[in-house]
């Protein structure tokens, strides 16, 4: 907070090159291939093709309608295709053995054009690059070539939903992914959407589809805890983001739970095979620490357009967990009413807790200078009072759920 401004830094925003300009990012021996591709390729986003696509690769647009809706900065995951992708790399599939070639082509070009489309806004863009699980060690080698090509929001992690083929996130094959973040530095990030399984095409498969997808995502969080990827790696830091945040406490009780008592009966069975031992065998010595102490020390949640419900739990999930984002340039992201948005969510609360809400967890997670930002801050951030005074009435044309009425905690 600079002044009687507050620094807002966006914890989840999205953006992408235009197609044809990932061209100049891919390795020479794959243009003929990616020209033939991209001649036949058919956009499925409606919003990839209206007027105002190029939000998601327009620096100077971006920078402007961001300033306008009061952020300074942003955390950038991917949003449009890569080369040699069926759909947007967040809800893809894990490629076949045929497609790794080409799909790990595509992803390295994307991450190479967001390097630069970070540096046309220095400071302001932490960009979040990607990977594939397929190939551990070439995903080790860009882990540390991404981050020193100064992409700062940190490693964009897959799912391994059901029927992707991969092993487990718990299992210890991807130890040196965790390895290469804990020593570099590097956030590990899991976007809602990255872990469903491919549903088809019925009716109510985009109902299930938003039943589910958050409960999918959250896997992440207990697969490495329960995998002990934390006690290996105690520098290891995990953000999950778009997922909501009211879900945290009491999945931190379930986690708990089953933990205390699985540990508990592993123990009193002193080595014999009880029903419940077989279930805790071998677990306290794996993970370390219990998961509300691993959320503790290691993990963070982008509360994406967070709502007033949830803002109520933040002591539960940690004060300094919580980074506020306004998911632009998505339909559901606050954009162009952030202000309207976090007077929604933040209205009456003391400002330094708004303060780490909305900029200072995010500063300290992806390394943005908030002196820096606060410069920016002082001319374009919502001010104190505007913050204080709660929202009347929504926006009559706001697309946010953050608006929306009645809503209330979810099981997950």
């Amino acid at each position: 907070m600079t002044g009687d401004r507050y620094t807002v830094i966006s914890a989840d925003c999205h953006a992408g090159a235009d197609l044809l300009d990932y061209r100049p990012y891919l390795e020479s021996r794959h243009h003929d291939a990616f020209d033939a591709w991209a001649a036949t390729y058919v956009n499925p986003y409606e919003d990839l093709l209206a007027d105002t696509a190029d939000r998601n690769w327009n620096s100077d647009r971006r920078v402007a309608e961001l300033e306008a809706d009061g952020i300074v900065a942003e955390v950038v995951f991917p949003n449009t295709i890569p080369p040699f992708f069926p759909s947007a790399s967040l809800m893809a599939p894990a490629p076949t053995r045929e497609e790794f070639e080409q799909r790990w082509a595509g992803l390295r070009a994307h991450n190479r054009w967001l390097a630069d489309f970070c540096a046309a806004a220095p400071g302001r863009r932490a960009g979040v690059f990607q990977i594939l699980l397929n190939d551990v060690d070439l995903a080790v080698e860009e882990i540390h070539r991404s981050a020193k090509a100064g992409l700062t929001g940190g490693l964009m992690l897959p799912g391994t939903p059901p029927g992707s083929g991969l092993p487990e996130l718990y299992s210890s094959t991807y130890d040196p992914i965790w390895a290469a973040c804990a020593e570099l530095g590097v956030p590990v990030n899991h976007h809602a959407g990255s872990a469903s399984p491919p549903l088809g095409e019925e009716p109510a498969a985009r109902a299930v589809f938003m039943v589910e997808t958050t409960w999918f995502s959250h896997r992440a969080l207990w697969h490495l805890v329960f995998g002990g990827a934390f006690r290996r790696h105690p520098d290891l830091r995990l953000v999950l983001t778009e997922q909501g945040s009211g879900w945290v406490p009491g999945v931190l009780d379930m986690l708990d739970y089953y933990h205390g008592r699985l540990v508990a009966a592993a123990r009193r069975a002193g080595g014999a095979e009880t029903a419940e031992a077989k279930f805790g065998a071998g677990l306290a010595d794996a993970m370390g620490k219990g998961p509300s102490e691993v959320w503790r020390d290691n993990c963070f949640v982008g509360a994406s357009f967070m709502r007033p419900h949830e803002a109520a739990l933040r002591d539960r999930i940690g004060l300094d967990k919580i980074m506020w984002g306004s998911d632009y340039p998505h339909d559901e992201g606050t954009y162009p009413y952030s202000r309207e948005g976090l007077r929604t969510a933040y209205a009456g609360l003391p400002r330094e807790e708004i303060a780490a809400m909305v900029g200072g967890n995010a500063a300290r997670v992806y390394g943005f200078d908030l002196e820096r930002l606060g410069r920016i801050a002082a001319r374009v951030g919502p001010t104190v009072g505007e913050l204080d005074e709660p929202l009347k009435e929504a926006p009559a044309d706001a697309t946010s759920p953050v608006f929306a009425a009645g809503a209330s905690v979810r099981v997950w």
